[in-house]
């Protein structure tokens, strides 16, 4: 009984990983319909590379910073008990992950490629995990601290802090270090519109993000035993009232349509095991509506040209969510309680804090000396042709 439970364990959160694994081909679908036809190549390398640079750097580095632990030892120890821990650093890995593909929409169509590779290895390798151990594993007492004071520690359940408010805010720095896209603000004040080159496409990229959030979701409960269908229940409520109230305040604009359900999902992870689902569907419909609010005033108003609203969609929504598991979890509000608002707050409010001076000094040291931004010339060619020498749909072919 004992080796099934093992083997059924190892194998629950490997199809979480899975799941989530799948979720970059949404990251990377998301940011190609989004970005011009000449950035679309761009798109597709970035996420993959990302993420294997990111595999390398957890395995190496990050996943010690945040555990405590490391995997070099011999084979035969890595594979007792089915290879759980193994298969546990491959789901958190894809969490860890995210994080770049997160700010890759943020930078999109002018960003250098190989200083955010760059960038992707030190948040991967040590900003992210920092926060991550301190939050998933207790480290430096800030958990034990908050439930002594507070009565209990800050509960993210899947990473609407830990994971989306970290990327999202990592990213704001870096778009505002990056500067706006030529001619996207000009000087008369006026805003040129630079549409989305394939509504399919952003579309395809929405639906994988939404199925794979699932894995994302439930699969965080890490072992079978744990499984929670309120999870499952309360994931689908968000997604929905985010979709809703993106269709509303948005007026039918499909991009805001299909970041709608996005914004309800990031911010239901954190409260996602303990609401009722009538707190969830709330909590999506105001993250659907804050998305759309801040995407199209406050960006514009502070032009800030982060092309897929990341900071919005995961930043602002994923500290939302932080906040929202502190209401909606709690026994007044339908949850099963066990959460402190005042944790939820400062435990938001760190991450907060931690994003933005890691962004900062990150991108902040490599426009110093490595330098962020292609040149106007290659900017203007498109990232396709000036980074990867191909476009994605060759105006000729090569014939015989």
């Amino acid at each position: 009984m004992d080796a099934l439970k093992q083997g059924a364990d190892a194998l629950f959160i490997l199809l979480g990983g899975i799941m989530v694994l799948a979720m970059h081909a949404g990251f990377a679908f998301l940011e190609l319909g989004t970005v011009r036809k000449k950035n679309q190549v761009n798109a597709l390398v970035k996420i993959l590379v990302d993420f294997s640079v990111s595999t390398v750097v957890y395995f190496m580095v990050g996943y010690g910073v945040a555990y405590g632990t490391h995997f070099f030892i011999g084979a035969e120890q890595l594979a007792q008990q089915n290879g759980y821990e193994l298969v546990k650093f491959f789901f958190l890995l894809t969490f860890a992950a995210a994080i770049p593909a997160i700010i890759s929409g943020g930078i999109a169509e002018r960003a250098k490629f190989w200083p955010q590779l760059v960038a992707t290895a030190v948040i991967v390798g040590f900003v992210y995990p920092f926060f991550e151990g301190i939050i998933w594993n207790g480290n430096f007492g800030f958990q034990a601290w908050l439930e002594t004071q507070f009565g209990a520690s800050f509960h993210d359940f899947a990473g609407s802090v830990v994971v989306h408010s970290i990327g999202g805010w990592i990213a704001l720095p870096a778009v505002l270090l990056l500067g706006a896209r030529y001619n996207r603000y000009r000087k008369d004040g006026s805003l040129s519109a630079h549409p989305p080159s394939s509504i399919p496409f952003l579309s395809l990229g929405a639906w994988i993000l939404c199925v794979g959030w699932f894995g994302f979701n439930v699969m965080s409960a890490q072992r079978l035993e744990n499984i929670s269908g309120l999870v499952a229940v309360n994931s689908l409520m968000a997604m929905v009232g985010g979709t809703l109230a993106a269709l509303v305040a948005g007026k039918n604009d499909p991009g805001f349509v299909h970041n709608g359900p996005l914004a309800g999902l990031v911010a239901v992870c954190a409260g996602s095991d303990i609401m009722h689902p009538l707190g969830a569907l709330t909590v999506g419909l105001v993250a659907g509506w804050l998305f759309v609010q801040l995407f199209t005033r406050v960006q514009n108003i502070w032009r800030i040209d982060d092309v897929l609203g990341v900071w919005p969609l995961h930043g602002l929504c994923g500290t939302w969510g932080g906040i929202a598991a502190g209401i909606f979890g709690s026994t007044t509000f339908g949850g099963l309680g066990g959460v402190s608002f005042i944790s939820q707050l400062i435990g938001s409010a760190l991450g907060l804090v931690w994003a933005v001076a890691g962004g900062l000094v990150v991108y902040g040291v490599l426009r110093a000396s490595m330098g962020l931004r292609l040149t106007p010339e290659e900017e203007h060619e498109g990232a396709d042709l000036s980074i990867h020498q191909i476009s994605a749909t060759p105006e000729r072919e090569t014939t015989w």
